[in-house]
């Protein structure tokens, strides 16, 4: 069967789908980690899940253990489950492969076997390829740097809070990608905030208190509407923070591209290719196209391409290609207002 999302995976939970294997796979631990609660949640009545549950280890698990509990009837319940985490351990035992095949093949009625794993960088091992076709999986990637505010507005909505975007955007540079650390950051902002219901990037400062005082989205959105010589002071900051010449011209490009697409297609047609995590940047980039023509955009994108060639060629620092990137940007568009 085909590959499911996280999303996918809940609909079928909601849907009555039960019992069989599920492989969750990825780098992500966290997201991982909770799909396999909501699968357990979903097969488990509270009252009897102590009784229906086994959790192990794929590196601790012998052949012997394994077999047991997958041929172990539920007791009082109508199902049990049987966790495996560091699934990836099982791969180097055949008979323990076996077992999990022979599960995939003749599913166990009553048994749900749930396989967490992150599988070895370069593995082309059958296993986990009959895994991935023929148990209900789950690939769970590491956001991308630029899908981690989408996702913190969508988790803060979820648990009963407004999140700012700016707010979003400083707990991602503060934290990055580490969700299950942003989690307990959240947990704390929702706290702190209390009954105002409403979480600032003051209030972010104030409770993460690492806070770079510049940010990569925020100064992507300088540019974009127009504060060039803002974005100029902005750059020594971000760069001391750590930020690359090469990183920023990346993601500037990708800024000033959706602009492009706002500018010839309308703001539906940016909605149309945004990344799920990324749709509600939609309207923030569609005012900001307006300040902007296609013959702007594509000079912009054109000086761009320059700057990335002088900082993998040039002598220059990557203050100095980046300055006069926005310099010449700037006088493009102050040349096309006069």
């Amino acid at each position: 069967m085909p590959l499911l999302t996280e999303e996918g995976l809940l609909k079928a939970l909601a849907a009555g789908k039960r019992g069989g294997v599920y492989f969750l796979f990825g780098d992500e631990e966290y997201l991982r980690d909770a799909a396999a609660a909501r699968v357990i949640e979903a097969h488990l009545d509270p009252a009897t899940r102590d009784f229906n549950l086994d959790q192990l280890t794929g590196d601790a698990a012998s052949p012997e253990t394994l077999g047991s509990v997958l041929n172990t009837p539920p007791l009082m319940a109508e199902w049990r489950v049987v966790v495996v985490r560091d699934a990836q351990g099982l791969a180097g035992s055949a008979r323990t492969r076996e077992l999990v095949e022979q599960v995939l093949e003749r599913p166990v009625p009553g048994l749900a076997l749930i396989l967490v794993a992150r599988i070895p960088s370069g593995s082309r091992a059958q296993f986990y390829e009959r895994l991935k076709r023929k148990a209900t999986a789950v690939e769970f990637a590491p956001l991308a740097a630029g899908d981690v505010p989408g996702w913190l507005l969508a988790r803060a909505a979820a648990d009963g809070v407004k999140l700012d975007a700016e707010a979003a955007q400083a707990l991602a540079a503060a934290i990055g990608a580490e969700l299950g650390v942003l989690v307990r950051e959240l947990a704390k902002l929702r706290e702190y905030v209390g009954e105002r219901g409403r979480i600032t990037a003051s209030d972010v400062e104030a409770v993460v208190g690492r806070v770079p005082r510049q940010n990569r989205w925020a100064w992507f959105d300088m540019v974009g509407e127009g504060k060039l010589a803002e974005a100029r002071r902005a750059l020594p900051v971000l760069l001391d923070a750590g930020e690359s010449g090469v990183g920023l011209v990346l993601g500037l490009g990708n800024q000033l591209l959706r602009l492009a697409l706002v500018a010839a297609g309308g703001q539906r047609a940016l909605e149309a290719e945004l990344p799920p995590h990324q749709t509600w940047l939609a309207r923030r980039l569609a005012q900001q196209a307006r300040v902007w023509t296609l013959d702007a955009l594509d000079a912009a994108l054109a000086d761009l391409a320059r700057a990335d060639r002088l900082l993998k060629s040039a002598p220059l620092s990557d203050l100095q290609v980046m300055e006069e990137l926005l310099l010449r940007i700037e006088a493009r568009r102050s040349v096309n207002h006069a």
